[in-house]
């Protein structure tokens, strides 16, 4: 029998993969995450990994009579997620840490630990899917089959060994039939509000972290134009994002918009509607899953927001990066973020944006 280890927060998407596998006749073992204490998760204002849920997480397990375990990640998360969350804003960057903790904690550390007892793979409730090539078996990465919740875009840093062992069982359903198989298996978070914001930032927002884990995000700085005219002061780079609008404390006499944040010199630039448009995004840290890194330009779509739309450009392979092509203006993404790829429905690969033109 198949030992798998399902990864469970007290959410629903992530309760209903340990039933479903349960009913196939596996041996299935929950595990949810200790992460640090304090982060502003409640039953009215649920996370996607707080140790708000452990109960609830708990009480699914016993429901469908398998054992559950809480393993105490707190120093990991700090490290691998927290602590890079903070220092990238003080780089001028706009991280996304939902990648890091998969790829670092839940299909890292966490698979690690689940093969190492023996386990066949990791089951989780992210809407994507895994499937094998008939001829060498290696594994693609595809959307979830619900196109409002697929999320494969969190996922594109995973490698294929990981990908070979992990079980995506909610890839091929609807959020909706996902709430109604808890309901019928009586499960006790069937009507519990999905997870929101960050998991780690409390109330106060992003800002507030900074200002207690890296203060020199925070510090003051001039507001320049694209000519290098001084228009104002700013309250530190790690307050601000490339497109922002709200907040700058510049008059104009049109809307002015974040352009670039320059940590060198903790200065923020800002333009006008028509400066907020890009062509070329420079692409760094990539991660290929559907193929070898290219030699030549692919044809792709692109994704750079989880709930965006994708757009079609060129990917020119550039020393390691690849230069993303558009052939219109594409709205400017923040360094940091993440552009990934696709071919239809099967996720080629991707990387985090380093600088646009």
């Amino acid at each position: 029998v198949k030992r798998i280890v399902v990864a469970m927060s007290g959410g629903v998407e992530n309760s209903v993969p340990g039933a479903l596998i349960h009913e196939q006749g596996y041996e299935v073992i929950g595990v949810g995450l200790r992460l640090p204490e304090g982060l502003g998760a409640t039953r009215a204002r649920p996370t996607c990994c707080g140790m708000a849920g452990m109960e609830d997480a708990r009480a699914v397990a016993a429901r469908i009579d398998i054992p559950f375990y809480v393993l105490d990640y707190r120093r990991a998360f700090e490290q691998e997620v927290v602590t890079p969350f903070c220092e990238a804003y003080a780089k001028g960057e706009t991280p996304n840490p939902c990648l890091w903790c998969n790829a670092r904690l839940k299909f890292g550390l966490l698979l690690d630990m689940a093969l190492g007892l023996g386990a066949d793979c990791l089951a989780t409730g992210h809407y994507a899917r895994v499937e094998h090539e008939p001829g060498d078996g290696r594994p693609i990465l595809r959307k979830g089959l619900d196109p409002e919740h697929d999320q494969s875009y969190f996922l594109y840093s995973l490698t294929p060994q990981q990908l070979a062992h992990t079980l995506f069982p909610l890839g091929s359903l609807h959020k909706g039939e996902v709430r109604e198989i808890a309901r019928d298996l009586g499960l006790p978070v069937a009507e519990k509000p999905s997870s929101q914001d960050i998991c780690f930032v409390g109330p106060g927002g992003y800002r507030e972290l900074l200002a207690r884990r890296c203060p020199e995000a925070l510090r003051p700085g001039p507001i320049d134009d694209s000519t290098g005219r001084v228009l104002g002061r700013h309250h530190g780079i790690g307050a601000y994002t490339v497109g922002q609008r709200r907040g700058l404390g510049v008059a104009a006499r049109e809307p002015l918009y974040v352009t670039r944040l320059d940590a060198p010199s903790n200065t923020i630039v800002v333009g006008t509607r028509s400066e907020t448009y890009v062509r070329t995004l420079v692409v760094g840290s990539l991660n290929w899953l559907a193929c070898d890194p290219p030699a030549a330009p692919l044809h792709l779509s692109v994704k750079t927001r989880y709930r965006g739309s994708e757009r079609a450009a060129d990917l020119v392979p550039d020393n390691g990066r690849v230069s993303v092509r558009f052939s219109s203006p594409h709205p400017i993404v923040a360094p940091g973020q993440a552009a990934v790829f696709y071919s239809g429905d099967v996720l080629v690969g991707g990387g985090v944006v380093r600088a646009y033109a």
